[in-house]
């Protein structure tokens, strides 16, 4: 299928990452945001090597290479008193997937995305109301009192997706997933972890996190379980962090003492129950308006990227119709993103204290790991990507 226009809804990840496989496949594309200036949700991510490989594949690797920490060991230690209870290097898991991860600022991953399409071409301030497809043709229709009409439209606005409603025909309510996360990123300091070390201390259920991005930078995160609604005003994040995490190791303390409350981001963690489908005629949706998860494999943004790798090659290589090339897309999606969804809520159920029984089994387990069953568990989450 040749001279396809195609709509874009969200300048996120995922939507970028589809723009920029769709322009390269000859397509025209036009991608429109809500917001008037992109704010990330999230101070960092963590992109697997199965992500890296989809930006390599939009010939993006001295990009992100220079974006992304320098992540060459991986390493748990005990919440209380710091020490530690399994440390190894990830090499083995690099040689084994062909490609090394690089966690990166999320506000430096989108803007590198954006540039690389065009900014010029991402229409801000664009949002969405509603979808009309036609049978030939599909338009949107914006708040503003704008219209875009193309061959297809790719949703890819977000877990709180517009567009999903219209492809099922209901509204999906989001799964409290139990726990709150602050994130945030603060200089790199050996006090607080080594600096080539993805460090996360563990206890009761709740977890404290230290991972290499560019920049000499630490991403962090906190996560403790709390029941649904809990706030607090951004000011006195510091201050309700000692409070959750107030007998933690030293390392622990100095990363509550060093974070700024206003970059701190603190957010309630969700996912959606795995959808039975994604697509509808000419409609399709990508990354978290698909398959919203849990970060608990850090997979959420790299299975939307692979979205965006998969919905381009199978435009171009079918050519019976756009609505069959949509199938196609579905097929190769929905049982991968499913399994990962699920998967990940598994994880947070364990690592969450959600039955402390087995929490503390994994504890105990974590203290006899030489790192070889943690990384075989990634290398699965890598390895089932379209691009292995």
């Amino acid at each position: 299928m040749e001279d396809l226009k195609i709509i874009v809804i969200g300048a996120g990840m995922g939507g970028m990452t589809a723009a920029l496989a769709l322009k390269q496949a000859g397509y025209r594309v036009e991608v429109f945001e809500a917001v008037k200036e992109m704010r990330p949700v999230g101070a960092a991510i963590s992109i697997w090597s199965n992500g890296v490989k989809c930006l390599n594949r939009l010939g993006l690797s001295r990009e992100i290479a220079a974006l992304g920490g320098a992540m060459e060991r991986m390493a748990y230690r005990d919440a209380k008193t710091g020490g530690t209870m399994t440390d190894f290097s990830l090499q083995p898991l690099v040689e084994r997937v062909g490609q090394r991860p690089l966690p990166v600022a999320r506000a430096e991953l989108q803007n590198m995305l954006i540039d690389a399409f065009g900014r010029e071409q991402v229409r801000f301030g664009a949002r969405l109301t509603r979808v009309e497809d036609r049978g030939d043709n599909v338009t949107a229709f914006f708040e503003d009192g704008r219209e875009a009409t193309g061959d297809l439209l790719v949703a890819a606005d977000g877990t709180h997706s517009v567009v999903r409603e219209h492809v099922l025909g209901a509204k999906v309510e989001r799964r409290y997933a139990g726990y709150v996360n602050w994130n945030g990123l603060v200089p790199a300091s050996d006090d607080l972890s080594p600096a080539t070390t993805w460090t996360t201390f563990v206890g009761d259920g709740k977890r404290v996190s230290l991972m290499p991005v560019a920049g000499n930078r630490f991403y962090f995160f906190f996560d403790a379980p709390l029941p649904k609604g809990t706030t607090c005003e951004r000011e006195k994040n510091p201050e309700e962090l000692r409070g959750h995490f107030a007998d933690w190791a030293e390392p622990v303390q100095n990363l509550i003492a060093r974070l700024n409350p206003q970059t701190t981001n603190r957010i309630e963690i969700h996912d959606i129950e795995p959808l039975e489908r994604f697509v509808r005629g000419r409609v399709a949706l990508l990354g978290d308006a698909a398959h919203s998860t849990t970060p608990d494999l850090g997979q959420g943004g790299c299975m939307a990227m692979e979205d965006g790798i998969v919905l381009a090659d199978v435009l171009k290589a079918n050519t019976l119709g756009i609505e069959d090339s949509l199938r196609r897309y579905e097929a190769l999606r929905k049982d991968r993103t499913a399994e990962l969804v699920l998967r990940a809520r598994k994880r947070c159920d364990v690592t969450h204290g959600k039955d402390m029984a087995a929490t503390q089994a994994w504890y105990d387990e974590l203290r006899r790991e030489d790192g070889a069953a943690i990384m075989d568990a990634m290398a699965r989450n890598i390895l089932g990507g379209p691009l292995h």
